[in-house]
């Protein structure tokens, strides 16, 4: 039977309409009454208008067993494709709920493989939306085989092109692997729950009683393991955030990150700086007033913001070129280095290294925190993670000291010695190998030892203001070269700035080798 070609477009009408219906009006309109968008819809908000191209619209299971012949859509229960974001090119997969829970089969799989080869073969990033309840049971190993050819794609892109994955719903199982080694996680609260095994399991093998949002809700994953990145109040905050975050980004590691027009003047004064860092070094004081006083235009997005704050990740501009920061935060725990923080920074660094975006490190750490929950936990081992990241690192670096940089903590703290370009510091640093007064309790133990009351006191006391008079400056490191030029915490901006200008085309030829071992 011959069809006209009227009939022909008719029926690709057909198929387009019911692609676009996924799973039905009644399992459409179920996803909205839980205050969540369909696969389709979050990647219209995502990307720029009318710029989606959409692959294997018409793809469907090939599956026989327990009647799933009987049931097929269109498109198999994910969406995938290319477009832009902010004009950026980019690869896009959005799991459909509506379609068996947006369960996971070999065609499904094989989807999502091809569009991440297209992302790694064209150098662009992809973003996986994911809402699913899992692996689809009636297809058994091969729906387990499909989740590892993905996880093998992931590895295969990553340091090649930025990853970045949603969790707009369930994540649970062997799902979750796939975002874990991505580069960014963002989670929606109270919607988006990620877990390697679910309440009932849990209740079953350890008789612990715990909901869904305790067990893997974006606050867990962002407070308490670090999993997540980015805590999201709704999904149309997910989105929009995601499209910041990838201004800051190149397209791949073949190309550095654009610099854009900058309308704050790279010469502007940071006056509020002036008398900022407190004399009393054991005062507190907001690090990310610093970071927000330099920066372009005060915009700064912190990564894991609710994780290990003692520490700052995030990306900023400076003087229109995307820098990340990492930064000691003295209100919490002191600016100490511990195992999470550790973690969190070395992750952030080995990022930003890889895709060519300079690091400006600012540095007031006392040390790292002491105890036997810190020793028992690896602190040798995690801590040793960041001061890995910073040796390794070949972008643009440039450290700067605002108060206290102690012990073993100042050299990790992208130091000069483990490869920093440019370290700069304030009048108000301190360089030592401790605080004064640990310092003088070693250092004149004997002197002191008899000593009692306000004899003792008055001794220790000037022991302590001569040795802070004596090392409790950054003049000793600059005599050597360690500190490159103390500046005045006014002039911080202009000086960054002007610093990074000069390191644009920094080039370092590491030793041939498959790859480093990484204290794991």
């Amino acid at each position: 039977m011959t069809f006209s070609n009227e009939e022909k477009r008719a029926y690709l009408t057909k198929l387009n309409e019911e692609a676009l219906m996924g799973g039905g009006e009644a399992r459409i309109k179920r996803q909205h009454d839980n205050g969540k968008y369909t696969a389709r819809e979050r990647i219209q908000r995502l990307l720029d208008n009318d710029s989606f191209q959409e692959f294997d619209k018409f793809v469907t299971h090939k599956t026989t067993a327990f009647g799933m012949d009987k049931t097929k859509y269109l498109g198999d229960g994910v969406i995938t494709g290319i477009g832009r974001i902010n004009g950026q090119r980019v690869a896009v997969f959005s799991q459909d709920f509506t379609c068996w829970g947006g369960a996971l089969g070999m065609a499904y799989a094989k989807k999502i493989c091809k569009i991440m080869d297209f992302a790694i073969d064209n150098k662009i990033p992809v973003i996986g939306i994911n809402d699913s309840g899992g692996a689809r049971i009636q297809e058994g190993v091969e729906s387990l085989a499909g989740y590892a050819e993905i996880f093998h794609r992931n590895v295969q892109a990553s340091g090649v092109i930025p990853q970045i994955s949603l969790i707009m719903g369930p994540c649970a199982g062997g799902a979750v692997y796939s975002p874990a080694m991505t580069d960014f996680i963002f989670m929606v609260e109270e919607s988006s729950y990620m877990f390697v095994t679910g309440p009932d399991v849990v209740k079953t093998v350890t008789h612990e009683e715990v909901t869904k949002e305790a067990l893997g809700g974006a606050g867990t994953h962002n407070e308490k393991s670090g999993v997540a990145h980015f805590n999201c109040e709704n999904e149309d905050d997910c989105l929009e955030r995601v499209r910041e975050l990838l201004s800051f980004l190149p397209s791949g590691n073949f190309e550095k990150p654009k610099t854009d027009y900058c309308a704050d003047s790279s010469k502007r004064l940071n006056s509020k700086l002036k008398d900022f860092v407190p004399v009393n070094s054991r005062k507190p004081y907001d690090m990310k007033e610093i970071i927000s006083e330099i920066v372009d235009s005060k915009h700064f997005l912190e990564s894991q913001k609710n994780f290990a704050k003692n520490i700052i990740c995030g990306f900023a501009r400076m003087g229109g070129t995307p820098v990340g920061i990492i930064a000691n935060q003295p209100q919490v725990l002191a600016g100490c280095l511990d195992i999470d923080s550790s973690t969190k920074a070395a992750r952030f660094v080995r990022f930003c290294d890889a895709f060519e975006i300079p690091l400006l490190t600012l540095v007031d750490v006392p040390g790292f925190l002491p105890g036997t929950v810190q020793e028992y936990g690896g602190i040798i081992r995690h801590g040793a993670k960041l001061l890995y990241a910073f040796s390794e690192a070949s972008v643009p670096m440039i450290t700067l000291i605002t108060r206290k940089a102690y012990g073993g903590a100042y050299d990790v703290m992208a130091s000069k010695h483990i490869g920093a370009d440019i370290n700069l510091a304030y009048p108000t640093s301190e360089i030592a190998v401790m605080g004064a007064d640990g310092a003088v309790n070693i250092i004149f133990r004997n002197e002191l030892k008899g000593l009692e009351g306000e004899t003792f006191d008055s001794k220790k006391a000037e022991l302590v203001s001569n040795y802070e008079d004596e090392f409790a400056n950054p003049y000793k490191a600059a005599a050597v070269g360690y500190v490159d030029e103390v500046i005045f915490p006014e002039n911080t901006r202009e000086k960054i700035i002007s610093y990074l200008s000069f390191l644009e085309r920094k080039n370092i030829k590491r030793p041939n080798r498959k790859h480093g071992n990484i204290p794991l």
